[in-house]
């Protein structure tokens, strides 16, 4: 799905609930997801960054070139947040659907921000 015409671009805040502890504590696990959701997407891959935290918990980006994939984890919660943010023609719903499925989730919420309204920019 490709930016909106009245933004500069696309903000999805995703929240994923009852997902596998296992898998939102597992730092290869976590990135490959992210990273072939950004693939899944059509995306293109500049680099990334992961980091598990002690005792639990990942936390990283994928830097794309039209823009971002973030993460959060909380494993004790069952619990992941995602920011994917796109300037550009990618298919967002393709790669959260990747995400989905990887965090075995049981459940997901969104909210859309379009950023950079183009209606503030340009009156």
């Amino acid at each position: 799905m490709s930016a909106p015409t009245s933004a500069l671009g696309r903000h999805l805040l995703v929240e994923y609930t009852g997902c596998d502890t296992a898998i939102l504590a597992d730092l290869e696990r976590i990135t490959a997801a992210m990273l072939d959701a950004a693939r899944a997407s059509g995306a293109t891959i500049v680099t990334h960054s992961f980091h598990h935290f002690s005792p639990h918990g990942v936390s990283g980006a994928v830097i794309i070139a039209e823009s971002h994939l973030a993460i959060h984890t909380w494993p004790e919660h069952h619990f992941a947040a995602v920011d994917f943010f796109s300037c550009g023609p990618v298919d967002m719903d393709r790669g959260l659907a990747v995400l989905h499925t990887a965090f075995k989730a049981a459940g997901e919420t969104r909210m859309t921000l379009e950023r950079g309204p183009l209606r503030a920019i340009h009156p």
